[in-house]
């Protein structure tokens, strides 16, 4: 989702945009790496071939977390690009100095349509792919610690990348009817669900700045997350509603308080709204127009992302 968007970026900005999985002996005077590990090969291999070119490095989360430390290929690329783009600032702190000199933060934007939201019932969703590192079932786990008669629906969408975690799902689903998993939704599908949900749970246990923070922030659902580096470079040391990894108790808790706390589920509805402006889709345009502008890019078009 990442590669697309900034695709379309930099379309608007007048660029002629391909995205591909490898550098193939294509002509471009712009290479933009999304993910410096898997990446590496590629931008070395560009920059040898291509004279001049210039090279941009997304630092995912798994470039960064849990720790720094990058092979020699992958310290290679970082070395040779001529800028690195991190998703929330606090991913620049773990780079050494050298290449924190030329990082910068763009932070992803988002437009999603507000949805009514539904009455009498509290609504939270968790959209990820069931992978080890989201954590995916850590809300069900969760909502077994709660009342049975606690009006709470959990929705989780997601495409399971194990037959465990798949296996695992289904159980959960079947053990609690409060507990639904949709499998992988179409994406309309996913941001209508974000929209109508009362709070958005994310339990990774490492995030490099996620996509669905940003999404949940525009349509002001609130966030339920894990006190990563990744969620608070984006939400904010003294954001109301975190939770240390792999709590389900204090997960619980914070499903409990936002459920059935109606001056506590505002405050996090106001404090996301406070953060609109920091995912307008206008600012993540303009912080393009900048960096193409430091590369001695051209730059076109209008930063109106109404357009």
């Amino acid at each position: 989702m990442t590669a697309l968007r900034w695709a379309a970026l930099l379309r608007r900005l007048g660029a002629r945009v391909r995205v591909v999985e490898r550098w193939h002996g294509e002509a471009c005077d712009l290479l933009v790496a999304v993910h410096a590990v898997k990446s590496g090969d590629s931008v070395l291999a560009a920059a040898s071939a291509v004279p001049g070119l210039r090279v941009v490095v997304l630092l995912a989360g798994t470039d960064i977390y849990p720790r720094f430390a990058p092979d020699a290929a992958t310290l290679a690329a970082l070395a040779r690009a001529d800028a690195l783009v991190a998703l929330q600032p606090r991913a620049i702190d773990s780079l050494p100095g050298n290449l924190q000199a030329k990082a910068r933060t763009i932070v992803q934007s988002a437009a999603v349509a507000p949805r009514p939201r539904p009455i009498g019932v509290f609504q939270a969703c968790i959209l990820a792919h069931l992978r080890a590192v989201k954590n995916p079932l850590l809300a069900a786990r969760a909502l077994a610690l709660l009342p049975r008669d606690l009006p709470l629906h959990l929705h989780l969408a997601g495409e399971a990348r194990t037959a465990p975690l798949a296996d695992a799902a289904r159980a959960a689903a079947a053990a609690d009817p409060r507990f639904r998993w949709h499998g992988s939704l179409p994406r309309r599908q996913a941001l209508a669900l974000l929209a109508e949900s009362h709070a958005c749970i994310v339990a990774s246990a490492a995030e490099g700045g996620a996509n669905v923070v940003s999404e949940a922030i525009a349509c002001g659902t609130p966030v339920l997350a894990t006190a990563v580096p990744g969620n608070l470079g984006l939400l904010g040391d003294d954001w109301p509603a975190l939770f240390a990894v792999d709590d389900a108790a204090a997960l619980a808790a914070l499903l409990e308080r936002a459920a059935t706390d109606s001056a506590f589920h505002q405050l996090l509805v106001a404090r996301t709204r406070d953060l609109q402006p920091m995912v307008d889709p206008r600012h993540e345009l303009a912080a393009w127009r900048r960096l193409l502008s430091d590369l001695s890019l051209p730059a076109n078009g209008a930063d109106d992302a109404t357009r």
